[in-house]
């Protein structure tokens, strides 16, 4: 099935005013004082078509805007109805009187015209009310059908400009959708946007699939396959739909990555009873043992520098997770609390280790340094695990499970983000049972 990702044609920055802001959004508290925010519906211009009128993305683009700054749990949208200025008068110069009587820190305005080729140019600008300045204005040319794309990118530029870090809105996940019964699973591959929109099936469910994740591009897929009962690694170009045998190989395969520059895919390869770990070069095919070791080592995961390398194993008598270097040398453990901890994946951001613990029948999510220290664990259920990062390293998805009943029905698998904070904890609507979720980088804008 192919695939095409959606491109921005182009971007003109209108003006970018540093200025000092007195509001700011303190990333750390999650959801605690969310800054008053709002969001006027965009503006149409003169030019604006009749069948561009029909799709009201003047009022579409900033509900979505809304929803992804409200979703983060950093903002809270105020209320439209409460608006006194219209949107074509807010967007010239906002009279900020009017938005502070109604308790608004921060505006969003918008507006939309269509250019001579048949693109439109969408334009917004971001208001500081308590100092009654503008504190930046992009335009961005697309396609009318591309119009979820630019909301994703105006909240980017939004949410960076008033917290400090990058944006993760624009952006996918890749997941492993599950339909049918229990005893006879389909499971296939599939893509959406990072707010559960635009669900795309890359694969038919003919064979079972497992763990995809993400290329540091984000064009390509690696995961796993079972065809006819032997477990393959494969290589997914998710634009063009072709698929690549990354090996196949005689024992069990586990839990592919890839390395930081996408050159290499990194795995655990389980022979004779035993378990280590190796690396492929994508390019040569030539396979690196990693660890030996008399234990199960599995689930390996580099950090953003590509230097080190997380992975757990029961080498102490009880599965923990250690680190090492690239090359396999210099083993050491960094989990030391009660239970057995799993699924290791080093934030983007370098600073962080999340993963999944089992304690006391219990499955929990959480992080810690890369040095084993400030262990938190962000949140508890009858069955979650596999954390992936958002790009900017500040929410984790996963998949939680919840219990069948007496007679075998119910349960099922869903996708939940939650912050770092351990707050702000949400559902993932997807049209199918979900699991084994990869968030994606940001998408690259052309």
């Amino acid at each position: 099935m192919k695939y095409k990702i959606l491109k921005i044609i182009f971007i003109f920055f209108l003006l970018t005013q540093k200025t000092f802001a007195l509001v700011s959004v303190d990333i750390t508290r999650g959801n605690l004082d969310p800054l008053p925010i709002a969001i006027s519906n965009f503006y149409l211009d003169t030019t604006i078509t009749e069948n561009i009128k029909k799709l009201s993305i003047e009022n579409k683009i900033p509900e979505l805007i809304q929803n992804n700054l409200t979703r983060s749990g950093l903002f809270f949208a105020l209320e439209k109805k409460s608006f006194i200025q219209k949107p074509d008068i807010a967007h010239n110069r906002p009279r900020f009187e009017d938005w502070a009587f109604i308790k608004s820190q921060v505006l969003v305005t918008g507006k939309i015209s269509l250019e001579k080729e048949g693109r439109l140019k969408v334009e917004f600008k971001l208001w500081d009310i308590v100092s009654a300045t503008e504190l930046s204005a992009l335009a961005f040319y697309t396609s009318p059908d591309n119009w979820r794309r630019v909301s994703h990118l105006i909240s980017d530029k939004i949410y960076e400009r008033l917290t400090g870090e990058k944006g993760y809105f624009d952006s996918r996940i890749i997941y492993v959708a599950e339909t049918g019964p229990k005893v006879d699973r389909k499971k296939r591959l599939a893509v959406m946007d990072q707010d559960g929109y635009g669900v795309k099936y890359l694969t038919l469910g003919n064979e079972l699939v497992l763990t995809p994740r993400f290329s540091p591009t984000s064009q390509f897929v690696t995961y796993m396959s079972y065809y006819k009962n032997l477990p393959r690694v494969y290589l997914l170009n998710i634009e063009t739909g072709i698929q690549d045998l990354v090996g196949d190989f005689p024992g069990m395969t586990f839990a592919p990555r890839f390395s930081p520059d996408g050159k290499k895919i990194i795995m655990s390869f389980a022979q004779d009873g035993n378990s280590d770990i190796y690396t492929m070069d994508i390019k040569t095919r030539i396979v690196e043992k990693l660890t030996d070791h008399p234990s199960i080592d599995t689930s390996p995961s580099y950090s953003p520098d590509g230097l080190q390398i997380a992975f757990n194993s029961d080498r102490s008598g009880f599965q923990q997770i250690y680190i090492m270097k690239s090359d396999g040398s210099n083993v050491k453990r960094i989990s030391f609390g009660e239970g057995l901890y799993g699924t290791p994946v080093w934030s983007p951001r370098g600073d962080l280790i999340a993963f999944t613990k089992l304690y006391k029948n219990k499955f929990y999510i959480g992080v810690m340094r890369s040095d084993g220290s400030g262990e938190r664990l962000l949140t508890e259920n009858y069955y979650q695990e596999a954390p992936s990062w958002a790009p900017n390293g500040r929410v984790l998805i996963f998949y939680r499970e919840t219990p069948s009943d007496v007679t075998g029905k119910g349960g099922g698998a869903k996708l939940w983000s939650i912050d770092l904070t351990g707050y702000n904890e949400r559902l993932i609507l997807t049209e199918t049972d979900a699991s084994d979720p990869s968030w994606s980088g940001l998408l690259s804008v052309k």
